[in-house]
C-alpha cells in the first residue's frame, strides 16, 4: 500500500454533497482512529469563509446528518481542528498560491484532492493546482461525476486530467461501489463454491437491475434536465452494478485483475442503435401524481416548462460473451417510483424436469434478490415441500432465505459508501474507483442509445408519478415471459 496523504483538499467544501456525505464520512473514520494522526483537512470553495466559519459549518452538519450518541464532543472537537478553509475562485489559477500555502509540505509528502465542482472547472482547477505546485508525483485526484456528458466531452476531461495526473494518480468515484453490498457481491460470486457452477447462460434465465428513487428534482434542477436519467444513473452507477454481476473472475483482488474483469464486460455489451433502440429500450417522463400518499407536481410543473427529459428508463441489454450469451439484463431505473430501492435479482433457470408434477406440485425456479438499499439484505427463494400427509397431492412453496446484513453483522457499524472510498483515496488504494477505459467504455455504449432515440424520433412517454412507469416498460419484460420484481 501507499504511503497515506498528510492533508486532503476538498473543493466544493461548502456544498451538499460535503455537508451531507464527506464530512461526515471523515469524521465517522475520525473516530474509529482510521484517519492518519496528521491528516490535515483542508476546504475550499468559493465561499468567503475563515478556518471559524468553515468548522461552525461542518460542525453543524454532522449535528444534521450524524446520530448523537455517534457524536460525543471529544471527537468532534478533536475533527473539527483538523479542519482548515481557503476560498478559491477556481476560474482563477492565481488564487491557488494561498492554497498552496496552507497545505504547505504535504504537496510533496502526501496530498489527496478531492474534486466536487462543475466539470466546466475542471480545466481551470487543474491548471491552478500545476501552477501553485499541487500537482506533483505525491498528489492524488479523485474526480466526482459528472464526468462529461458524451464520450467526446469525457475524453477532454480524462485528456486534461492526464496531461498532469497520470491514470494511477487518478481517482474516478461511483459512490454505488463503496456500498457494502456491491462489495459484498464480489465475495458471494468468489468466495463460494455454490453460486459459480451456475452463473452462465447455462443457469441463469435473466437478471434485472433496478434503482428506483421516489424523489423528483429536489434541487438538481439545471443538472437533471440537461442529463435526464439514461445518463444521471445507467451510464454510471447501473452499469458498474451489471460488470460486477458479469465478470469473470479476477485473478486476484486488486485494482487491476477487478477493472481488467470489469471493462471486458462493458467491451461486451451488444450496442443498442437506430435498428434496436425502439425495441430494447422505453423512456418516460413523469406527471402528477402521488408518493408515500402525498399528491405531487408533475415533472413539467416542477421545471417550469416543458421538457423532453427522460425521468425514466428500462434497457435490455446483452453481455456477447461465451458465459452470458443470450441472457437478457433487463435495467430500470427513474423518478417518482412507488419506493426507494436498488436492487439486483438473478434469476435462475428453473429444473429441467419436476418430478413432483404428476403429484398436483408447481416448482418455481430459485430468484437471488441482492438489495442495495435502503436496507442491505440478500434473499434466495427456494422451493419447500409444505407440511401435511399430502393425501391431495403434494405442495411446494417458496421459501426465503435471508441473510440481512444488518443483522449477521449487528457489531458492526454500517458505514456510509463515501467512508470506504475517502479513506482508500487517503490510502492510495484505487481498486474501487474507475479506470478510464471503464468510463469510455460506458459511454460509447450510452451514446449509441442516446443516438439510435434521435434517429427514431423517441419522446418520453408519460406515467403517473408513484407508479412503476410507462406501461411499454412492462411489455418490455413481459414479451419475454418476465415479470419485473415490483
Amino acid at each position: 500500500m501507499q504511503h497515506p496523504s498528510d492533508a486532503l483538499l476538498l473543493f466544493g467544501a461548502t456544498g451538499d454533497l460535503a455537508q451531507r456525505m464527506l464530512l461526515p464520512s471523515l469524521f465517522g473514520l475520525d473516530v474509529d482512529g482510521l484517519l492518519p494522526p496528521g491528516l490535515a483537512i483542508v476546504g475550499t470553495a468559493r465561499s468567503e469563509l475563515d478556518d471559524a466559519g468553515f468548522r461552525a459549518a461542518a460542525a453543524k452538519a454532522l449535528e444534521t446528518y450524524i446520530d448523537s450518541d455517534r457524536r460525543p464532543d471529544d471527537a468532534v472537537a478533536r475533527f473539527l481542528e483538523r479542519l482548515r478553509y481557503v476560498a478559491v475562485d477556481a476560474s482563477d489559477p492565481e488564487q491557488f498560491v494561498a492554497l498552496a500555502e496552507v497545505v504547505g509540505d504535504a504537496a510533496r509528502t502526501g496530498l489527496s484532492i478531492f474534486l466536487s465542482t462543475a466539470p466546466s472547472l475542471f480545466g481551470a482547477t487543474i491548471a491552478g493546482l500545476t501552477r501553485a505546485g499541487l500537482a506533483g508525483p505525491n498528489v492524488r485526484l479523485a474526480l466526482e461525476k459528472p464526468l462529461g456528458a458524451d464520450l467526446v466531452s469525457s475524453r477532454v476531461i480524462n485528456d486534461a486530467v492526464a496531461a498532469v495526473f497520470p491514470e494511477e494518480r487518478t481517482f474516478r468515484i461511483d459512490h454505488y461501489l463503496g456500498k457494502e453490498t456491491v462489495q459484498n457481491l464480489l465475495a458471494l460470486r468468489f468466495a463460494n463454491t455454490l453460486f459459480e457452477p451456475l452463473w452462465n447462460a447455462a443457469g441463469i434465465d435473466h437478471v434485472q437491475i433496478t434503482v428506483a428513487e421516489t424523489v423528483g428534482l429536489e434541487g438538481r434542477t439545471a443538472y437533471f434536465d440537461g442529463s435526464g436519467s439514461l445518463r444521471d444513473m445507467l451510464q454510471n452507477h447501473m452499469l458498474q452494478l451489471l460488470a460486477l454481476v458479469a465478470m469473470e473472475p479476477p485473478a486476484q483482488f486488486d485494482a487491476t485483475a477487478i477493472r481488467d474483469e470489469k471493462v471486458k464486460v462493458l467491451r461486451s455489451l451488444r450496442r443498442i442503435g437506430i435498428a434496436d433502440a425502439a425495441a430494447c429500450s422505453v423512456i418516460g417522463q413523469y406527471g402528477e401524481g402521488a408518493v408515500a400518499g402525498k399528491p405531487v407536481r408533475g415533472y413539467a410543473d416542477e421545471l417550469g416548462r416543458p421538457s423532453t427529459t427522460e425521468t425514466f428508463v428500462a434497457i435490455k441489454a446483452h453481455v456477447d460473451n461465451w458465459r452470458w450469451k443470450n441472457v437478457p439484463f433487463y435495467l430500470r431505473t427513474g423518478k417518482r417510483m412507488p419506493s426507494r430501492h436498488s436492487e439486483i435479482v438473478i434469476q435462475f433457470k428453473p429444473v429441467p424436469h419436476s418430478i413432483f408434477a404428476a403429484k398436483g406440485a408447481v416448482t418455481q425456479p430459485n430468484r437471488l434478490l441482492i438489495r442495495l438499499q435502503p436496507e442491505e439484505n440478500i434473499r434466495m427463494t427456494m422451493m419447500a415441500k409444505q407440511p401435511g400427509l399430502d393425501r391431495e397431492g403434494i405442495r411446494l412453496r417458496e421459501v426465503p432465505l435471508d441473510i440481512g446484513l444488518a443483522n449477521a453483522f449487528a457489531d458492526t457499524r454500517r458505514r456510509i459508501a463515501y467512508e470506504r472510498l475517502m479513506l482508500d483515496l487517503i490510502e492510495g488504494d484505487p481498486t474501487l474507483f474507475v479506470r478510464r477505459d471503464e468510463v469510455e467504455a460506458q459511454w460509447e455504449w450510452i451514446d449509441g442509445i442516446r443516438a439510435g432515440w434521435a434517429a427514431n424520433g423517441m419522446a418520453p412517454k408519460p406515467y403517473a408519478a408513484g407508479t412503476w412507469g410507462p406501461s411499454a416498460a412492462i411489455a418490455l419484460t413481459e414479451r419475454d415471459g418476465v415479470h419485473w420484481n415490483d
